[in-house]
This record gives C-alpha cells, sequence and structure tokens, in this order.
C-alpha cells in the first residue's frame, strides 16, 4: 500500500510539473508581442529581394542531329547565379494579392556540354568542350498570391504567375561566332512557388522559393556552326531562392 501510494504521488507530481510548463507555455504565446500589427490594412507596399538563382536548359535535338559526324552528345548543365528585384504588391482582400516584379535583374548561367567525335587541334578542341552560356535578364514577372491566416508573426503564401524577359546580352545578331551558341532577346515564361513571412518590428522577411520556365525558343539557331546545327529548341529551366524584405 505504501508503495502504491508513493507512486501515486510521483505521478501527481509528475502531472502537475506538465501542468504548470504548459499553462507557462500557453500565457508565454499568448503574451508575445504582434509585430506590425496594421500591415494587412495596407493597400499597397514595396520590397527589395536578393535573389541565388540555379538554371539550365531544356534541350532538343535538330533533325539533323543524326546525320552529321562532327558532336556525338550534347548536355545542358546547371549553373548558379544571382540577382536583385524591387517589389510592388496590391493587396485584394484578406486572401488574395497581386504583386509585380520590377525591375528585377537576374545574372544567369546556363552550360552546354558536348562530347566531340574528330576534335580539330587546330582550334584547340577537346573530347569534351563545355560553352558557357551568360544571359544577363531583365524580367518581368507577375504573380496572384493566396495567403494563409498570420499565426502570431508567421504567415505561409503561394503563388503563380507569368514572366516577361529581355536578356541584355543576346548575341543573336554576332557575326563572328563559331564558338557561341546564340540568343534571342525575348521570352515569355510561367512561374509558382512558395513563401513564408516572418514579422519583425520594423519589416518582414519572406524567405521564397520558386520555379520559372521558359516557354520560347530562346536559341538563334545557326546552319553554319557546328556548336549551334544539332541544337533545336533551347528553353530556360530555373529554381530561384529570394529573401524578400518589406515594409
Amino acid at each position: 500500500m505504501h508503495n502504491l501510494l508513493r507512486q501515486q504521488k510521483s505521478r501527481l507530481i509528475r502531472l502537475a510539473s506538465v501542468s504548470i510548463l504548459l499553462i507557462a507555455s500557453l500565457r508565454s504565446v499568448a503574451q508575445r508581442e504582434l509585430y506590425l500589427p496594421n500591415h494587412d490594412d495596407k493597400k499597397y507596399y514595396l520590397g527589395i529581394a536578393l535573389m541565388y538563382n540555379t538554371s539550365r536548359f531544356n534541350l532538343s535535338h535538330h533533325p539533323g542531329f543524326l546525320g552529321q559526324d562532327s558532336v556525338q552528345v550534347v548536355d545542358p548543365e546547371n549553373a548558379g547565379g544571382f540577382g536583385l528585384a524591387g517589389i510592388h504588391t496590391l493587396r485584394l482582400n484578406h486572401r488574395f494579392e497581386i504583386r509585380a516584379i520590377f525591375p528585377q535583374l537576374l545574372f544567369s548561367y546556363k552550360n552546354l556540354t558536348y562530347h566531340l567525335k574528330t576534335p580539330d587541334p587546330m582550334k584547340e578542341e577537346q573530347k569534351v568542350m563545355t560553352k558557357k552560356v551568360e544571359s544577363i535578364l531583365l524580367g518581368f514577372p507577375v504573380h496572384l498570391k493566396f495567403r494563409s491566416d498570420r499565426i502570431d508573426n508567421f504567415r505561409v503564401y503561394m503563388f503563380a504567375g507569368g514572366k516577361f524577359e529581355y536578356d541584355l546580352t543576346s548575341n543573336s545578331t554576332a557575326r563572328r561566332a563559331e564558338d557561341l551558341i546564340k540568343l534571342k532577346k525575348y521570352d515569355l515564361g510561367v512561374e509558382a512557388g512558395i513563401g513564408f513571412n516572418f514579422y519583425f518590428p520594423v519589416f518582414i522577411l519572406s524567405p521564397e522559393i520558386k520555379i520559372s520556365n521558359g516557354l520560347m525558343n530562346v536559341h538563334s539557331r545557326d546552319a553554319n556552326l557546328k556548336y549551334s546545327s544539332t541544337i533545336d529548341k533551347l528553353q530556360s529551366r530555373m529554381i530561384i531562392f529570394s529573401l524578400i524584405f518589406e515594409g
């Protein structure tokens, strides 16, 4: 009987301890300061984004690829880049917002690796040649955002939309382009992603990740160039991670 009473007493002490900790936790949550409580009343607000991207080409071979004997394989590869953007957000209601990103400046790198059957030593070619395709993209994405309820100083949102891009370094008109992959100036695409709002006393920090896919063929094909003639279509594929600061 004595052991039974001691066990019950021990259980009551543990239960009381857990209850005290739970009540203390609930009180601390209830007393947590709500930052920027009037921000949801803003009809329009601004932000700035710091971005890192990893991008590649979605490649389609030209029908004449199998009939030539200089290039055996063409492989697109991922490469990293960075960017900056201005954020303009218009609130429609409690759940939905329209967001325009302008200006968006992305420094993007996409590599193509060629496996050559007969390298030309006069041109310092090797069996495996990597062509680095660099782009400076001036973009204008527009998104429709869907927001969850705010939980204290935290919120989740999802978005989808489209984009227009202009390549400031387009070399589609270059004449001496034997070693170049020439790209067109314009591209249209679709984007979708998810983000998280963390509210602080004077700003909102939003880590965000999105998929950005180009819809147009940006390859300016030249049938007379070895590195270009084997390719029919090049479409941009990009994953962008952003840190957005809004106020």
